[in-house]
């Protein structure tokens, strides 16, 4: 497998845009027209976004009028997080850093909920947290982690949440596109949602909200957005997030099929690499994800090694001004942290194929046993 045959393997990170979403991109691009004009072009302009939050509606089973457009998922993150008034925030321990960062900004005493070796939330610790909290209060738990995969019990903790009066915040981020979502089965309050990962534009979200509710604007000026997200409308890049929803809603059986390939890669790697660990592979995850260790190979190795064999993967951990630090992530599951260093994320996408399946598993193989014959001979 060469550079010039590359595999793209990262999908969580960002979807490929898609052929279809494109030319509507472009298609409006080409013209010229401001949402909040009153002109025949600025009414040409508004109907691309008000046929875009219907479709983006649809796919989530909210109400259009409840969709918010944002300048995309991290956005959308912090307008949940700010938009409600001062509120106690209770997160778990392997959310976002678009969910992490600000509610440790907002709340200094932001309850930090345990997940279990799994990586799924302990609801049982979720129900002390808010017990514990004498305030109005958000909890806010992603659907489906971005490292692993695995999906949450959101409607079981919606449960608990409401019945402390509490509001639910889901970062559906990495679940939209792959898994069916209804805002109203899930019995979340506000759901985030990002446009580049499932063949969208990047620079495009939404903050869906289940029923009617003020929201405090972050951004002021202009009243875009029903006063709720000020901003001149980013038509083209909205109405491509309308049309990715549309299509993405009509393939989530397809999709679904990736987890043959998925499950096909770790049965592989098994026999490659026998002591070789899928984070999470005990427990329902979204299709596409694998987390998977390489074990004695330090996952920057990986990385950087797959990438020069043309093969696009992401870490398991974070690289920082030359510093590798464990996944915060596999850190809240309690993995070891040598091993969690190990861990590389592979994200299928709806163009993967069984033959890059088979490229990745031959690059793979290949760097496990250059680095497993220069560690038995050191």
């Amino acid at each position: 497998m060469s550079a010039a045959d590359p595999i793209y393997l990262d999908y969580n990170a960002t979807a490929p845009i898609r052929q279809e979403v494109m030319a509507l991109v472009m298609e409006i691009m080409a013209t010229v027209g401001n949402a909040s004009s009153v002109h025949q072009a600025g009414r040409k302009a508004r109907a691309r976004v008000d046929t875009a939050r219907q479709q983006v509606a649809d796919l989530v089973g909210a109400p259009a009028k409840n969709v918010i457009f944002t300048g995309g998922g991290t956005e959308a993150d912090n307008l949940a997080l700010r938009g409600f008034g001062p509120r106690h925030l209770i997160v778990s321990g392997f959310e976002h850093g678009a969910i992490l960062a600000p509610a440790l900004l907002l709340d200094r005493d932001a309850t930090v909920v345990a997940v279990d070796r799994q990586g799924r939330i302990d609801l049982a610790a979720l129900e002390v947290a808010l017990a514990a909290s004498d305030g109005p209060t958000l909890v806010s738990l992603m659907l489906a982690n971005n490292e692993t995969g695995v999906i949450q019990p959101v409607a079981e903790a919606a449960d608990i949440v409401h019945a402390h009066d509490a509001l639910l915040h889901c970062d559906a981020i990495q679940g939209i596109g792959k898994i069916a979502v209804d805002i109203n089965e899930l019995g979340a309050d506000l759901l985030s949602i990002s446009a580049h990962k499932f063949g969208g534009p990047q620079g495009v979200g939404a903050l869906v909200m289940r029923e009617d509710r003020t929201v405090m604007a972050q951004m002021v000026g202009g009243g875009q957005e029903m006063g709720r997200r000020s901003g001149t409308e980013n038509v083209a890049g909205i109405a491509g997030f309308g049309e990715a929803a549309r299509l993405a809603g009509a393939e989530l059986e397809e999709f679904a099929k990736l987890a043959i390939l998925r499950d096909g890669l770790e049965d592989r790697l098994a026999k490659i690499a026998p002591a070789r660990e899928v984070i999470g592979g005990d427990v329902d995850r979204v299709p596409n994800t694998s987390c998977v260790t390489m074990p004695g190979v330090r996952s920057d190795t990986q990385v950087m090694a797959l990438d020069l064999a043309g093969i696009a993967v992401s870490a398991g951990s974070a690289c920082s001004s030359g510093k590798v630090a464990a996944s915060h992530v596999l850190d809240a599951m309690g993995m070891d942290r040598d091993e969690a260093m190990n861990a590389i994320r592979v994200s299928l996408g709806r163009d993967t194929t069984s033959a890059e399946i088979e490229g990745f598993l031959t690059a793979w193989a290949e760097i496990y046993r250059r680095n497993s014959a220069h560690t038995d001979a050191a």
